[in-house]
């Protein structure tokens, strides 16, 4: 994920929600060469390529799963439209407004609100990231049991010795120089689209979209007494995984032919990716009841595909998603290795982290963190936790970021608008809108995370803190000096606190 082209190298390759790096798995991108070059198409289809990931093959089943009905989901999709787009602006903006911020997307919540809160803005993106590689095993090797089926649905003790072997392999090629194997990318970008355009196109020319399927869904959450609000935040989470890595989106801005056409291209790559999202999810709910896709295994849109027509479609999903997570694991464990080791460049997290091998490969940062997804993994072989467990931790971790991003660009809207002029057009009513309404849009999501999200989010945030400390004593700087700080160790303490009570008396399962 980047917030802009001028951030951290890391920052440049999407972490949880998007599956394929556009940028190479080094993070050094392909974007930091060239620069110049792209008109508004190219980029355009570049910021495609960033934003949509592997969420899209497990919609159709997902948004079943929460029993919201067809408007619920619709109304979900409409909200988050409207909210994604504002955070999209707001990087877009702050790129433009604040180019030295180079620490990545965290660096905008040091800027605002003190390195404490840069710190935790740090820390929620690096295990939003190893979080993704464990929600990416299990979508992987739940494809893989269409074909081997001792895999069983992905989280069995197979599928954590495939994905154990798979990640540590990864860490020994990245700790010997290798980020990135020849045309990795080019495989990854065909394996995703393609799929899921030929999905769209069959269901749509061979007329497997059922209308009076379709109305069928459209109410049938009613059906069950759920509130309609209950149905539309239990979407929530959903929308947001899908779009996850939306801050890379402006990494391209660098090489853009015309400044003016950054804007314009993230739009309309924005308005693509929603209409393709869309298209699945809709058409999804014309071939099957939502009763029937909700116990669809991962990923869903293979289950949608064979039922329409046949083996073949299935067979198309399963095999793009396995060509698709194969490679983007790779970009996954170079990315949630890079980035705590370049925020420990930055003074941000200890200084271990910050150390390489002889190949400069993050070695320390690669063991830690591949021992963390280690652990998940046990976790998952353990619990009744799966995939899209996984994903809304990965998720709601990276809301912070988020969250603060947004926060800093509306502080500077309402405080500094100055600091617009000559470097960004627009009404200034509307670049406070969009960061108002970013703000707004992140608490909505935490709240959508529900009891159990929260709780774990909690317990995950609060660790950091010892790391923050001994960091800060390791450089004999002052810590929690604030009384911003103060409060935000209270809070998460408490939380955690809470949280472990609620766990122990069986009140929160995971």
């Amino acid at each position: 994920m980047s917030a802009s082209a001028s951030q951290h190298p890391s920052a440049s390759v999407a972490p949880a929600g998007s599956t394929v790096p556009s940028a190479s798995a080094d993070g050094s991108s392909e974007m930091a060469h060239g620069k110049g070059n792209l008109g508004i198409f190219r980029l355009a289809t570049t910021v495609i390529t960033l934003i949509m990931g592997g969420g899209v093959f497990t919609l159709s089943g997902d948004q079943a799963a929460g029993g919201a009905s067809g408007a619920a989901i619709l109304t979900a999709w409409s909200i988050s439209g409207v909210g994604v787009l504002c955070l999209v602006m707001t990087f877009y903006a702050l790129s433009r407004i604040k180019p030295e911020l180079k620490g990545g997307i965290y660096s905008y919540a040091n800027a605002g609100f003190g390195d404490f809160l840069g710190f935790n803005s740090a820390w929620g993106y690096w295990i939003s990231a190893l979080l993704c590689t464990v929600s990416f095993s299990a979508l992987l090797f739940g494809a893989l049991a269409y074909f081997f089926p001792v895999f069983g649905e992905g989280t069995n003790l197979a599928s954590v010795i495939g994905a154990s072997l798979l990640i540590w392999f990864y860490v020994f090629l990245v700790s010997r120089g290798i980020k990135e194997a020849t045309g990795v990318n080019a495989v990854i970008t065909i394996s995703k689209f393609v799929p899921i355009f030929v999905g769209i196109t069959a269901i749509i020319f061979l007329q497997k979209f059922d209308l009076g399927i379709f109305m069928a869904n459209m109410a049938q959450g009613a059906e069950s007494g759920m509130p309609f609000f209950d149905q539309v935040s239990s979407t929530m989470m959903i929308t947001i995984w899908v779009f996850v890595g939306i801050e890379g989106a402006v990494a391209i801005s660098g090489r853009a032919k015309k400044e003016r056409d950054v804007g314009k291209a993230t739009i309309i790559a924005f308005v693509c990716v929603l209409s393709i999202y869309l298209m699945v999810s809709m058409l999804s709910m014309g071939v099957m009841p939502l009763s029937e896709l909700a116990e669809l295994p991962n990923p869903a849109l293979a289950g949608v595909m064979e039922h329409a027509v046949g083996q073949w479609g299935a067979i198309l999903i399963n095999g793009g998603v396995v060509l698709s997570l194969v490679g983007a694991m790779l970009g996954y464990t170079v990315l949630s290795s890079e980035s705590p080791y370049e925020a420990a460049e930055q003074g941000v997290f200890i200084k271990a982290f910050a150390k390489t091998n002889k190949k400069g490969a993050p070695i320390v940062t690669l063991v830690v963190t591949n021992i963390i997804v280690e652990a998940f993994l046990i976790i998952m072989l353990f619990s009744d936790s799966t995939y899209q467990f996984f994903y809304t931790l990965s998720a709601g971790m990276i809301l912070l970021p988020y969250l603060l991003s947004a926060a800093y660009f509306a502080k500077l809207a309402f405080t500094k608008p100055d600091a617009f002029a000559g470097k960004i057009g627009g009404n200034m009513v509307l670049w406070r809108v969009f960061g108002v309404l970013g703000v707004v849009y992140s608490f909505f999501l935490a709240w959508a995370s529900g009891a159990v999200g929260l709780t774990i989010m909690s317990l995950l945030y609060a660790p950091g803190i010892l790391v923050y400390i001994k960091g800060k004593k390791e450089r004999n700087e002052p810590y929690l000096a604030s009384a911003l700080d103060k409060v935000v160790v209270a809070i998460i303490l408490v939380a955690a606190v809470v949280s472990i009570v609620l766990i122990a008396t069986g009140q929160v399962a995971f």
